[in-house]
């Protein structure tokens, strides 16, 4: 998409989805852009972050965070390049981690933005392992899940940005990793590039004895990123005091799963297993977890210890298909929209 200067193409919300989100439910618009002030910067956008937790901001249903209005830009975070400057810590030329949303540019305050030095690590990452969803997985696990050596670790959603770091930072602990996907790809890339002990697919239709057989001493860490039938079939192999970080619910996202485990079994399990079952917002970890975060998380990728994908979709204006097929499992390793030209590659 191109723009003339002073412009920037935007997606924005058009209507509330029902079920899985449709084209008409988003509206592409050109908008002219505010004059630069004292303080600001203008950005061009160059990957463009998909992540579940949007699908909820498209909702009206009371959630931890606010809802999107109508002819709201489509939030999500961003990798950035300067273009012009009038603040005195950025130049044109810097790479920033930003939150412009959907859409080519945005005039900024300068404070709401990280520099990133692509001599480090892709500038890419920041948005994928060595960002939000790396967090994610690091705090949720290690403040919640605890695991401990030779404990078993279970994820669901494995090959995704999430549950592929849980699995490999929990191996990183001493722990064994047991990660969960659909389709015969996503489970030979756990085994093959992600390194998970044992990779199980969920469309199998043995998944609950494969799962049985892979977890003979029963589960320690649950980490939950799906719900639905993965999830309960999980609770069901937990051992007395495990623990289960939930961190997302990505199969009810486009409306509820079958079930066949109810609130009362679910109460009853956690009663009878002394589970502890705990939901977080990776946000609140920031202040206690990032310095770790950054420094053991960093390390392990600049080794080679822990691995990722990344699933780049070229071009804004195939944002509302790639983040359709995030919500039905169809990406492989973190999805990113590249809005414009990579300036560090």
């Amino acid at each position: 998409m191109s723009t003339t200067p002073g412009q920037t193409t935007q997606v924005r919300l058009a209507a509330y989805p029902d079920g899985e989100p449709q084209d008409t439910d988003f509206e592409t618009v050109t908008a002219d852009l505010p004059e630069l002030q004292d303080g600001q910067v203008l950005l061009r956008s160059i990957y463009l972050s998909l992540d579940p937790y949007m699908r909820g901001r498209m909702s009206q249903a009371k959630s931890y965070a606010a809802h999107l209005e109508l002819g709201d830009v489509v939030l999500g975070g961003t990798v950035c390049e300067v273009v012009e400057s009038r603040a005195e810590n950025r130049k044109p030329g810097d790479v920033v981690l930003a939150f412009i949303g959907w859409q080519t540019h945005a005039v900024v305050d300068a404070r709401q933005m990280k520099r990133l030095d692509p001599f480090t690590a892709p500038v890419s990452t920041a948005l994928g392992v060595l960002g939000m969803p790396g967090f994610t997985a690091y705090a949720g696990l290690l403040e919640i899940g605890k695991p401990a050596e030779g404990e078993t670790v279970v994820v669901a959603a494995a090959a995704g940005p999430v549950g592929s770091a849980v699995g490999q930072i929990a191996q990183q602990k001493g722990a064994r990793a047991v990660g969960i996907a659909g389709g015969e790809e996503k489970v030979r890339l756990l085994r093959e590039h992600f390194g998970f002990d044992v990779a199980l697919d969920h469309r199998s239709p043995t998944f609950v004895d494969d799962l049985k057989a892979a977890t003979p001493d029963g589960v320690d860490v649950y980490f939950e990123n799906v719900a639905g039938p993965v999830g309960e079939a999980v609770l069901r192999r937990m051992n007395t005091y495990g623990r289960v970080p939930v961190c997302g619910l990505v199969a009810n996202y486009n409306g509820p799963a079958e079930s066949s485990f109810g609130f009362p079994a679910f109460m009853g399990a956690v009663l009878a297993k002394s589970l502890t079952v705990r939901g977080f917002i990776q946000d609140e970890f920031v202040p206690t977890h990032t310095e770790a975060f950054t420094r053991e998380m960093g390390q392990w990728v600049a080794n080679g210890d822990v691995a990722y994908l990344e699933d780049v979709v070229d071009g804004l204006e195939n944002a509302v298909d790639a983040f359709r097929g995030l919500l039905t499992g169809r990406n492989v390793g973190k999805l990113l929209v590249k809005v414009g030209d990579d300036p560090t590659r």
